[in-house]
């Protein structure tokens, strides 16, 4: 009996410790539970995206079009008289003088002819004193009727004869001297002179108006640009009014390399007709060119505003995906702080950022940076929305073809190649490349 009794209280006894290790161990994990916080659980906090608040603003609406340099004056210096070239009187493609002289081409028959054109001006002055003196003789002799008056007649058209031989012999000096001096030649315009088309010991014709040289204008360029009627269209349908047109529009220049020159020209006319075998505009700016950036014939791309948007939103360009399956997209945080995706319209660039016309409303935030944290959480995850603040990389980053994220919850990012949304049709090739959207 004592055995059973012992057995008995020693089960209970480790049936009592049993539960007060349960109940210790079930106390010690709330505790360290409740210190953990909601972060050490299942429960991750939400992650932050920076937005910026849309907002309505008047904007130009900017496009870029191809432009070919010009410049604003062109001579080509040509031989004016027959004869060889004895002297090059300039040194190649350095700046010339208007007036200076460039050739020297041999004047010796030139001055032979001015010295004959001479002789006969001489021989003609003097037979002009000899028929002047015989009138002069003549005119008291028929006033006593002792000549006949047909002589004296003779005698004045004689003397007006002379008078008209010294004109004609003079105009003949004039000639001669005009051919002596184009003997040597020299520049019509100032400006930058190219290489000498022809060499000492040539033989120019001014029949045939043999060209020596060139001398163009480069410290302003013209620049002629195209541009196709239907974007103009785009552009008047966009501003609900008609096309600037108007003069002193600024105009930047973009190189071939992506940079933009410094200083800006402005737009001087926009012409009303299409060519009807190419359907495009033509117009016609100017710009400064002290430093020679821009060389004639060069092609170059220009960015015009020809239009104002009186209520367009501006976006940066990361936060757009561009030719997409649904067109251009962003992400917008709703009220509930949930991430979605919304389809835009995109008019034109403006420096960094796109135009919206269509597709966003005031007030709403668009994601700007985060998208990365979004891939590995699934759709209609919130987000904590912080004001974005463009950084100086950001802002002076070139616009160009890169690779643009997929929306948030998408397994892969969509590689897609951005297209300028003002590109015309028909780019002339050898332009810098359109500007095209960030990737995200």
């Amino acid at each position: 009996m004592r055995s059973a009794h012992s057995s008995h209280l020693t089960l209970t006894r480790i049936a009592a410790c049993t539960l007060m290790a349960v109940t210790l161990l079930s106390a010690c994990g709330k505790k360290d539970a409740a210190q953990a916080g909601p972060g050490a659980g299942g429960q991750m906090p939400a992650p932050e995206v920076g937005v910026v608040t849309t907002k309505f603003e008047q904007v130009a609406l900017q496009t870029e079009l191809p432009a070919r340099a010009e410049p604003v004056r062109v001579a080509q210096v040509r031989a004016r008289v027959n004869g060889v070239v004895l002297k090059r009187l300039f040194t190649e493609g350095s700046e010339v003088k208007e007036g200076q002289s460039l050739f020297q081409i041999d004047p010796a028959p030139y001055q032979a002819q001015l010295a004959a054109a001479q002789a006969d001006l001489g021989r003609a002055q003097a037979t002009l004193t000899q028929a002047a003196a015989q009138a002069e003789r003549y005119k008291p002799l028929v006033e006593a009727n002792a000549i006949s008056k047909q002589e004296y007649t003779n005698a004045v058209a004689a003397q007006k004869q002379a008078e008209a031989a010294v004109a004609a012999s003079r105009a003949q000096v004039r000639i001669a001297q005009i051919n002596s001096g184009y003997a040597n030649v020299n520049a019509p315009i100032s400006g930058r002179i190219g290489r000498a088309l022809v060499t000492e010991g040539a033989l120019v014709s001014a029949a045939e108006g043999t060209e020596l040289a060139v001398i163009q204008q480069t410290n302003s360029m013209y620049l002629n640009i195209t541009q196709s009627a239907s974007e103009v269209q785009r552009l008047r349908k966009q501003a609900a009014v008609g096309s600037s047109g108007a003069k002193d529009t600024p105009v930047t220049v973009i190189l071939d390399d992506g940079t933009e020159l410094p200083t800006r020209g402005k737009l001087l006319f926009s012409d009303v007709t299409v060519d009807p075998g190419t359907g495009q505009v033509t117009l016609r700016a100017t710009v400064p060119n002290p430093d020679n950036a821009l060389l004639p014939g060069q092609y170059v791309r220009v960015r015009i505003a020809q239009a104002q948007l009186p209520n367009g939103i501006v976006v940066p360009q990361q936060a757009v995906t561009r030719g997409g399956a649904q067109g251009d997209t962003l992400m917008v945080v709703g009220p509930d702080n949930k991430p979605t995706s919304r389809t835009v319209k995109i008019a034109s660039q403006q420096g960094s950022s796109w135009v919206v016309t269509e597709g966003l409303k005031e007030g709403e935030r668009v994601m700007v940076d985060g998208f990365q944290k979004l891939q590995m959480l699934p759709p209609g995850t919130p987000v904590k929305a912080v004001p974005w603040q463009a950084t100086a990389q950001n802002a002076a980053a070139p616009a160009g073809p890169q690779n643009a994220s997929a929306n948030a919850g998408q397994a892969a990012a969509a590689t897609n190649r951005q297209l300028p949304a003002s590109a015309p049709s028909g780019s002339t090739a050898g332009a810098a490349p359109a500007a095209a959207s960030t990737g995200r």
